[in-house]
């Protein structure tokens, strides 16, 4: 009788796979998948051969090193929200310039900046755009629309 060492890994990595696509129409391997590979592949090896542990010292290594770009992506985009959140709240009192959706530019003066929460990443200017003191004309723009900060009158 002739065991394959990964036939069961490779089995578990389809399932693993298929549920992965259905549920998120994802095919890109997380460290939840590698663990799991990792462990079906110990599982399924074949007694009289065993896995070389060099090889798996190196999928622990990169294991260790997938959690590892994980953390830093989490940490990069943390810092990414608190600079544009800087950035935006830097613009208050500043007369701005940015594109509307349908292609022409807009001026106005950045009266406030918010910071969305939890369901939208990137800041929203309140810009005054004209009216008067009692009724501003105010818009909306995301940071991303602004195009120039510009020189007081």
């Amino acid at each position: 009788m002739t065991v394959s060492g990964v036939s069961g890994a490779d089995s578990a990595l389809a399932q693993y796979m298929t549920q992965t696509k259905a549920a998120e129409n994802n095919t890109q391997l997380d460290s939840d998948a590698f663990l799991k590979l990792l462990v079906a592949q110990l599982k399924y090896q074949d007694p009289s051969k065993p896995t070389d542990s060099n090889e798996m010292m190196a999928q622990s290594a990169q294991f260790t090193m997938v959690q590892r770009l994980e953390d830093m992506a989490k940490s990069t985009a943390s810092t990414l929200g608190i600079e544009q959140g800087m950035a935006a709240s830097s613009l208050v009192g500043k007369s701005v310039s940015w594109l509307e959706t349908d292609g022409t530019t807009r001026t106005g003066t950045v009266s406030s900046a918010s910071f969305g929460g939890a369901t939208s990443g990137e800041p929203v200017l309140k810009v005054s755009t004209g009216g008067s003191a009692t009724s501003p004309v105010q818009s909306t723009v995301q940071l991303s629309q602004v195009t120039a900060v510009n020189t007081a009158a």
